[in-house]
């Protein structure tokens, strides 16, 4: 038996840091709103400016998170904010979070039969000018209350916005599989060789870059992907790749290839309209790296797309498939 003035032994010191749970209401409420503010623009300052408070609000709102959490979610540099791994993960719940609350109001106005919704689309110059614009105005005359917002970007771009949840749909041109996005449609879009229909090579159904440069080039930025595909081809075969014509932008390209003796490139989909016009002609081109492309449109991996845009594309495909 014990003796009353005995004492237990003090439990053993490890060290070991005690672990508290999470107050997960903390995802919840609107200080997540201020984290990818600040996660998307990478400064407390820039966040503050766009989410019109005080920057001292956004880094409270910031730390509480962290504390909660008990883990940091940024790396502070010189010159603002970048998410580390932890907060990658945060982010990427985050933003599934928002999306899934439009998708649910969506699917609420669906029920009350309601046909509302929005739909927005980020794609390359080349879809963004008038591929989707037509599509998009024959969906709204079967679906005339969702409406569309639709931003015109580079590639890598348009993968960003999909990929952070700032659109719903990408439509671009892809050489292979990018992590973070779902291709919810995928088709062949190889190279052409676009000239006027006066061309010397237009009355050929097939043609070659060998062919080509003899002839004066309207080529893209030296930073867009087309380009870097025409810079590996013309390298690997010793060809010379001059350019009579830059352009960041596609349609002054072929507008002037429309309008001299000038060869530019481009994928078929994108000038569908100008080919039925016969401003223009396109050529398939032999060359193996120029028929590697394809056609996608892309959304966020993991999400489930709302109503409308899931209808949308059905629509593009459905018009693909013609």
């Amino acid at each position: 038996m014990k003796s009353p003035t005995s004492k237990s032994p003090a439990p053993a010191r490890t060290g070991a840091r005690t672990e508290r749970p999470i107050n997960q209401r903390v995802l919840q409420e609107e200080s997540m709103r201020y984290f990818l503010e600040v996660a998307r623009v990478g400064s407390v300052t820039e966040a503050a400016v766009r989410l019109n408070v005080a920057p001292s609000a956004v880094s409270r709102q910031i730390g509480r998170i962290e504390r909660e959490l008990d883990t940091l979610l940024f790396e502070r540099r010189a010159r603002g904010m970048a998410l580390n791994s932890a907060g990658e993960l945060l982010a990427a719940h985050a933003r599934r979070a928002w999306l899934d609350i439009e998708r649910v109001t969506d699917d609420i106005l669906a029920l009350r039969g309601l046909r509302k919704g929005e739909v927005r689309v980020a794609a390359t110059e080349g879809f963004a000018y008038e591929f989707l614009p037509a599509l998009v105005a024959a969906f709204q005359a079967r679906c005339p209350g969702i409406r569309f917002s639709l931003d015109m970007c580079v590639q890598r771009e348009v993968a960003r916005r999909v990929r952070e949840g700032l659109v719903d749909l990408g439509v671009t041109v892809s050489l292979g599989s990018e992590h973070g996005l779902n291709v919810e449609i995928r088709h062949p879009s190889p190279v052409c060789a676009v000239m006027a229909p006066s061309h010397p090579l237009a009355e050929r159904r097939q043609v070659s870059l060998a062919q080509v440069v003899h002839y004066p080039l309207a080529l893209p930025a030296p930073t867009s992907t087309l380009r870097q595909l025409l810079n590996i081809s013309c390298a690997r075969q010793r060809l010379p790749l001059e350019a009579a014509l830059t352009s960041d932008h596609l349609y002054p390209l072929v507008h002037y290839a429309a309008h001299g003796q000038a060869v530019t490139f481009c994928g078929e989909l994108a000038l569908r309209q100008q080919l039925e016009n016969g401003t223009i002609v396109a050529r398939a081109l032999r060359d193996r790296e120029m028929n590697e492309r394809h056609f996608e449109v892309q959304s966020m991996a993991g999400r489930r797309l709302p109503d409308a845009a899931r209808a949308f594309v059905e629509h593009l495909r459905e018009v693909l498939s013609a």
